[in-house]
C-alpha cells in the first residue's frame, strides 16, 4: 500500500468532532476544528475583542508632553504615580503575554477559547506597545523604567509574587490529567486571571483615570482606560474558563482547596494596598490610600463572588462609583474628549462586569 492510500484510509476511520467531545482541559478530541462550538460564550468574547480595536499611536499625545515638559504642570506626586504605573505595567503585560503563549494555550484543549486567547496574547501585547508608546513621547529613561519590577520594591513584590504561578504554568514537564495536576493548573489560572489582573491592575489604573478625570495626562488616560476595557473583558474571560473548569471537575473544588483561594486573594489585595500607600502616602487626586484600600475590598469581594466564594471583607460603598463609567466607551466622544472614540461593539461594561 503507498503512503497516499494510507493516509486516506486512516482519514476514513476519523469520525467528526461532535459538541459532547469537547471539553475545557484533558480533551483528546481533534483541536483543530473550531465548530460545532461548545463555548459560545467563548466565540462572543472573540468577536468582542475583534470589535474593540485600536492602536496607541491614534491617541494625541501633544497636551501630555507639553504637561510632562511643565515646571509647573504636575506635582513631584503626580509624576511618581505616572513613573510608578508605567513601570509596572510595561513589564506586567509582558509577563501577561508569555503566560498565555507559552503556558495557558498549551493547557487549555478547546478551539474557541484557544481563538480568544489568542486575540488576547495580541491585546497585551498592544498594551506593551501603549505603555512604549507613553514612556518614549514623555522621553522617560526607559531603562529606569522597564526595570522597575525589579529595582523598585512596591512594583517588585507584586511581580514576584505572580513568577511562582508563571513557572508552574509554563513547565515543560507539567502535564494535566490527574487530579492534582488539574488543581494546579486551576490554582495557577485563579492566580493569573482572578489576582493578578483582576486586582493587581485596579490601582493604577483608577490612578490614572483620576488625572485624565482632572484634565491632566489626557493621552496617558485615554490608553489605560481602552487597555482597562481590554483587561476586564479578559479577567471575565478567564473567570468563565475557571467556573467552566470547575462544572466540568468538580472533585477539584475541594474545603481545602477554597481555603487556599481565599488566602491567594487575600494576598492579593494586601500587596496591592501595600502598592497604594507606596504611591499614594498623602491625599492627591481625590483619593488616598484608605480609600483606595476600600475599592480593593469591594473589587476582591467581587472577585469571590464570581467564582463562588464568601465575600471576605465587610461591606462598604464604592468610593469611586465614576470607575463604572470608564468601563463604557460606547459613545460619541470618549471621557476625556480628546477625539472620536466609538467601539464598534453594542455591548458595553456595567459595574458587575469591572
Amino acid at each position: 500500500m503507498s503512503v497516499v492510500e494510507s493516509t486516506v484510509e486512516d482519514f476514513k476511520v476519523e469520525r467528526r468532532v461532535t459538541v459532547d467531545d469537547k471539553m475545557m482541559i484533558n480533551c483528546r478530541a481533534d483541536l483543530n476544528q473550531l465548530v460545532p462550538f461548545k463555548y459560545k460564550w467563548a466565540w462572543e468574547k472573540y468577536l468582542v475583542g475583534c470589535a474593540n480595536h485600536w492602536m496607541p499611536n491614534e491617541v494625541n499625545m501633544t497636551a501630555d508632553i507639553d504637561l510632562w515638559r511643565s515646571k509647573d504642570g504636575l506635582t513631584d506626586q503626580e509624576r511618581v504615580i505616572i513613573k510608578r504605573n508605567l513601570g509596572f505595567f510595561a513589564t506586567a503585560d509582558s509577563l501577561v503575554a508569555n503566560n498565555l503563549v507559552l503556558a495557558i494555550y498549551r493547557h487549555i484543549t478547546n478551539p474557541e477559547c484557544r481563538q480568544y486567547l489568542l486575540r488576547q496574547a495580541f491585546e497585551e501585547a498592544l498594551h506593551t506597545h501603549s505603555y512604549q508608546h507613553i514612556i518614549e513621547s514623555l522621553g522617560l529613561d526607559q531603562a529606569e523604567t522597564f526595570n522597575m519590577y525589579r529595582e523598585i520594591p512596591s512594583v517588585a513584590t507584586k511581580a514576584n509574587w505572580a513568577l511562582p504561578f508563571t513557572d508552574s504554568l509554563s513547565d515543560p514537564t507539567f502535564k494535566t490529567g490527574t487530579p492534582e495536576a488539574d488543581q494546579r493548573l486551576l490554582r495557577d489560572l485563579i492566580a493569573f486571571y482572578v489576582v493578578f489582573e483582576g486586582i493587581f491592575f485596579y490601582v493604577g489604573f483608577t490612578q490614572i483615570l483620576s488625572m485624565g478625570r482632572r484634565n491632566k495626562m489626557v493621552g496617558t488616560a485615554e490608553q489605560f482606560q481602552y487597555i482597562l476595557r481590554d483587561e476586564s473583558m479578559h479577567m471575565n474571560f478567564g473567570i468563565d474558563m475557571i467556573n467552566q473548569i470547575k462544572l466540568e471537575s468538580p472533585g477539584l473544588w475541594t474545603e481545602s482547596f477554597k481555603k487556599e483561594v481565599i488566602n491567594l486573594i487575600k494576598q492579593g489585595v494586601e500587596l496591592e494596598h501595600q502598592y497604594a500607600k507606596d504611591t499614594i502616602n498623602d491625599g492627591i487626586l481625590g483619593m488616598n490610600a484608605d480609600m483606595l484600600g476600600d475599592f480593593l475590598h469591594i473589587i476582591a469581594n467581587r472577585r469571590l463572588q464570581q467564582i463562588g466564594l464568601p465575600e471576605q471583607y465587610p461591606q462598604k460603598e464604592n468610593p469611586f462609583p465614576w470607575m463604572s463609567e470608564m468601563m463604557d466607551l460606547k459613545k460619541e466622544k470618549n471621557f476625556f474628549e480628546t477625539r472620536v472614540t466609538e467601539y464598534q461593539t453594542g455591548g458595553a461594561l456595567d459595574w458587575d462586569d469591572v
